[in-house]
């Protein structure tokens, strides 16, 4: 049963009505945190997997990245709908049904290990119980692989993977929409004038806890095998530095998922509207910096429309709100870093991967851990900048443009701190640039026999990587009999050298620039917390910028464009761009699944200055916007525009907005 306060409580049931939990906003604002928390929890996981779903279902970065931006779908369908329904419903209730939504989602995505078999790899590794090892047989047999298996049913099995994925990201963007404007609008109801920012404050610091939980978790569940359901654990031959290893993506969709159902529980117990706080003396005497004067404002007009008469009146809020230049150019400004953030997101732990070789478990740690908590710090050293110095406007686009400045300045070295492309051979590519070295390993390994199909990567003693033993003529293989595993390959015809020096070890040479990563990672925080300290005064300059009774369509207006101009197209640009770097794709039934080599020089170059695009670009708009403040500061601060006028005369009248 639903608890409800009456709205006249009388004094003498005040502490009887107190020691309710669910009729305090201090317990909602708790609740909330962590239902924000365990909902990015759930979305920001997909980012930290995406590399792993990838290798494991043979995607593209292209196709992963059009599954990561395909939550944003439902958010833009029904922004306009939230912002009609905002104050009309019983609030906690819509809540607690997006967060059952969301937690649907988690499981739904988590649907495709549970459809499909066990995970197939190169099945001709070496092994002490294997018949079949990947070296080069003279005999002329014949061998194929088991992951070459191009029937019609694999193919339908690979389309209801991405079904699910994308039907799950659906839902996730649905259930995501009503929670946090619900959450918040229903928090500075109810909370007095004094406490309302601070609640805000700590539920955004809260929240913004979530990516850096989920790439955490990421970090952990991507150290076990992916089939550790299915396979023993000391049948696994395979280790997390093994290029081919896939880690248990699914099972941080299960705990985050679980973690949202628990969440939505109490949001069904609170009432609809709940007994505000009690009022303290607001000691705030200070005048409004506003570029507009309060003109009798009526942030409830919209309220008093109808559905019809609110879907016809949005797009000339919308038009009126783009022709100011403040807060249009400002829109635009964190439109590009949301573009910047949208591929640090999903694509950053990939670079990380592929260009210092390391782990994919390792490469969550550093954003969770590190980069993410970065720009937590940075967004609140902003606020506690501008609460400090109490900035007006023109000083707020200063330190936009100051912050945004540093950041480039930062970040411009990171595009020159990578590595090499790793010299490796396989059929149709050249290791060192020389044709020549290409056409003599042809040579030498051309009585093998070997798959076309093999993938068993292996460092021989020249620093060449060999995409398996058999390309590197390797005849024999020695065995660690207690562990069963491969120590090294001898006997490798096309590795120059006799002995040892014709040999090789099992798994990837590496980059050999892993020295180069703390440097990258130090900059990349810095420029971050650089960056993350203009949120703050953006988001001022947007609700100071537009008139009262528009602040709150204004905002649902900025996520709008956000999601359509950022978070919807920018994932699969990033895709693209880092697919045209790739040199090796994996075969599928004669298409290409995901990328095993990547040129790391254009990779680098690409993906970071496609970052730093996006950075000049927020730099240019705050630096407009600057300009434009500074003019205005010498003008007086407007009159209530005509069409504010006319839409207030008309809803006081009764009149249709659309008249």
């Amino acid at each position: 049963m639903t608890a409800t306060i009456p709205k006249d409580c009388a004094d003498q049931e005040r502490k009887t009505c107190s020691k309710n939990p669910f009729s305090s906003v201090k317990f909602f604002v708790c609740c909330h945190g962590l239902l924000q928390l365990s909902q990015l929890l759930v979305s920001g996981y997909l980012k930290s997997s995406i590399s792993t779903i990838e290798k494991r279902f043979g995607l593209s970065s292209q196709m992963s990245g059009l599954v990561a931006s395909f939550n944003e779908i439902g958010n833009v369908v029904l922004i306009v709908f939230v912002s009609y329904f905002g104050s009309r419903v019983h609030r906690p209730r819509v809540i607690g049904c997006g967060a059952l939504l969301v937690c649907i989602a988690g499981f739904t995505m988590s649907l495709p290990h549970f459809m499909v078999g066990p995970y197939e790899y190169d099945q001709s590794i070496a092994s002490v119980h294997s018949n079949l090892t990947d070296i080069c047989q003279l005999d002329g047999s014949s061998r194929t692989l088991n992951n070459s298996k191009c029937a019609s049913h694999s193919t339908s099995g690979s389309t209801h993977v991405l079904s699910f994925l994308f039907i799950g990201q659906f839902l996730l963007g649905v259930g995501g929409v009503p929670i946090q404007p619900f959450g918040i609008s229903y928090i500075d109801d109810f909370a007095s004038k004094r406490n309302s920012p601070l609640y805000l404050g700590i539920l955004y610091s809260v929240t913004f806890m979530g990516p850096g939980v989920a790439f955490m978790l990421g970090s952990a569940m991507l150290r076990y095998y992916v089939d550790i359901d299915k396979i023993p654990a000391a049948d696994v031959v395979l280790t997390p530095k093994d290029p081919r290893w896939v880690g248990a993506w699914w099972m941080g969709f299960l705990v985050a998922a679980s973690v949202v159902g628990l969440s939505a529980v109490p949001y069904f117990f609170f009432p609809r509207e709940m007994q505000k706080e009690e009022a303290e003396k607001d000691t705030d005497n200070k005048p409004r910096t506003d570029l507009i004067s309060e003109c009798k404002p009526k942030p409830e007009i919209y309220q008093k429309l109808s559905l019809i008469d609110f879907v016809k009146l949005f797009p000339k809020v919308l038009l009126k709100n783009l022709k100011n230049p403040v807060s249009l150019l400002v829109i635009l400004a964190q439109v590009n870093l949301s573009a910047m953030v949208a591929g640090i997101a999903i694509f950053m732990a990939k670079f990380l991967e592929r260009q210092y070789s390391i782990t994919a478990s390792m490469a969550n740690l550093i954003l969770g851990a590190i980069s993410i908590p970065g720009a937590m710090v940075g967004i609140i050293v902003g606020g506690a900048i501008m609460k400090k110095f109490q900035m007006t406007l023109k000083q707020c686009g200063a330190m936009c443009v100051i912050g945004m400045g540093l950041c480039i300045a930062v970040g411009l070295p990171i595009i020159f701190l990578g590595c090499p492309t790793q010299a490796f051979f396989a059929p149709g590519h050249v290791p060192v640039g020389s044709e020549e070295v290409g056409q003599t390993i042809s040579q030498c390994n051309s009585k093998c026999n070997c798959p076309d199909t093999a993938y068993n990567p292996i460092c021989g003693y020249d620093g060449v990587e060999y995409i398996s033993p058999c390309y590197a003529g390797c005849e024999d293989v020695s065995f660690d009999l207690r562990e069963n595993k491969v120590l090294n390959y001898t006997q490798c015809s096309c590795i120059p050298g006799s002995g040892s020096e014709g040999s090789a070890q099992p798994g990837s040479c590496g980059s050999g620039c892993s020295h180069l990563l703390i440097p990258f990672v130090v900059l990349s925080c810095i420029a971050g917390f650089l960056a993350s300290t203009t949120q703050t005064p953006s988001f001022i300059l947007i609700l100071r910028s537009v008139e009262q009774e528009d602040k709150s369509l204004v905002i649902g207006i900025q996520f709008m464009l956000l999601r359509v101009l950022a978070w919807m197209p920018c994932p699969v640009l990033y895709g693209r761009v880092i697919d045209s770097t790739c040199l090796l794709w994996e075969r599928k039934c004669d298409h290409n699944a995901s990328c095993r080599y990547y040129d790391n020089t254009q990779f680098r170059q690409r993906y970071l200055g496609l970052q730093l695009a996006f950075e000049v670009a927020a730099f240019v708009c705050f630096f407009i916007v600057f300009l434009v403040l500074r003019y205005k500061e010498k003008r007086p601060l407007n009159k209530c525009s005509p069409e504010s006028h006319r839409l207030n005369t008309m809803v006081d009248n009764g009149q249709s907005a659309s008249a």
